[in-house]
């Protein structure tokens, strides 16, 4: 019970005023804990406001069109977090009469809600002792207790889920939830963590035995794959292009895009020219210029985006185009967001040039 109670009255105290802290809608804090997933608080906060302002409830969420949803989703990553909220949006709407279920094994059916998300609702929401497990709450765990298993181990996972689970009470588990994830986030943190101060230094073992350094520990991951990209920038006299959506299960589905080349190694203007889909595409006319100078390394979890922007400038366009004007209206990867805002800086007065 020290431990427990320890975190909650630090919770009183030290508690960030967030918005989804201020409620105990299911939605929102749905909408919230989606939304947290391998993100920081400061990076998802400003799009949790945006998504309760277009979507105030499950059913305005249930109703927008995908590409909406990416829209506003825009920049905060991992796309099949937002693929996967609006298909339970519209499953909650119009399957469960906009009503969430009121367990964490009822949570646990909806798309897109693991483990962690459904105890963390189900605690909130419905004083469910159900005990969460994040990186922050697996950090805490590990050096309080001093444990070494492996937190990204079958093994480890299972015995970091049963003992936070063994740890939690009837009693207010929501707030110990939160107050455990924020402890670990702004007191136990990674680097630097705040033991001369800490109310649970003197049960802590880390701290005793001169670990926290090396604790909590974690496999090293697989190695990362590296990819070629080189996207063709089509531009036309009257600032017309190429944009589409991007097909398929890989990364960024359902994303707007240039036309995308991918190669195995890094290729030059002359290399590019010779490839098929750009002879397909583009006419004997063109004038090529690479905009980048440097390759943009764009960093995935498990695999790494060598990229260049092929500027190809023609008189006129093979396929559907649209005007240069409107690719603000659609959807797409903080890769491409980044190339437009540059470009358009740089080419102010006339993309053409």
């Amino acid at each position: 019970m020290f431990f427990y109670k320890t975190l909650i009255n630090w919770y009183l105290k030290k508690n960030r005023d967030l918005p989804w802290r201020k409620t105990k809608s299911p939605y929102e804090i749905w909408l919230s804990e989606i939304m947290l997933q391998q993100t920081r608080v400061a990076q998802g906060l400003p799009y949790f406001l945006k998504f309760t302002e277009a979507f105030p409830t499950v059913f305005d969420l249930a109703n927008a069109e995908e590409s909406e949803v990416l829209k506003l989703w825009q920049g905060l990553g991992y796309y099949s977090r937002a693929r996967n909220l609006h298909f339970t949006a519209k499953y909650v709407a119009n399957e469960l009469n906009g009503v969430f279920p009121n367990s964490y094994k009822g949570l646990l059916k909806l798309k897109g809600v693991g483990d962690y998300t459904a105890s963390a609702i189900a605690s909130i929401c419905f004083d469910e002792p159900a005990a969460v497990v994040d990186g922050n709450v697996y950090r805490v765990l590990s050096r309080f207790y001093g444990i070494d298993t492996p937190i990204n181990s079958t093994e480890g996972i299972k015995q970091f889920k049963e003992l936070a689970q063994s740890i939690i009470q009837e009693e207010e588990p929501g707030r110990y939830n939160q107050a455990i994830m924020d402890f670990g986030a702004l007191h136990c943190k990674p680097k630097s963590p705040l033991c001369n101060e800490c109310p649970l230094a003197s049960n802590c073992v880390a701290l005793e035995q001169e670990k926290v350094s090396e604790l909590p520990v974690k496999i090293k991951k697989i190695k990362v794959k590296k990819r070629y990209f080189n996207y063709v920038v089509v531009i036309t006299e009257d600032e017309t292009t190429l944009f589409s959506e991007r097909k398929g299960k890989g990364i960024w589905q359902g994303l707007y895009q240039f036309p995308l080349i991918e190669t195995t190694e890094s290729i030059s203007a002359n290399e590019l020219v010779k490839q098929e889909e750009f002879v397909s595409l583009i006419p004997n006319d063109a004038a090529i210029s690479l905009f980048n100078k440097d390759e943009i390394i764009h960093k995935l979890s498990h695999q790494h985006l060598v990229t260049k922007f092929w500027v190809v400038r023609v008189s006129q366009i093979k396929g559907d185009a649209i005007k240069w004007s409107e690719i603000e209206q659609f959807p797409t990867s903080v890769l491409i967001s980044n190339f437009l805002k540059d470009y358009t800086n740089t080419n102010s007065q006339n993309l053409y040039i």
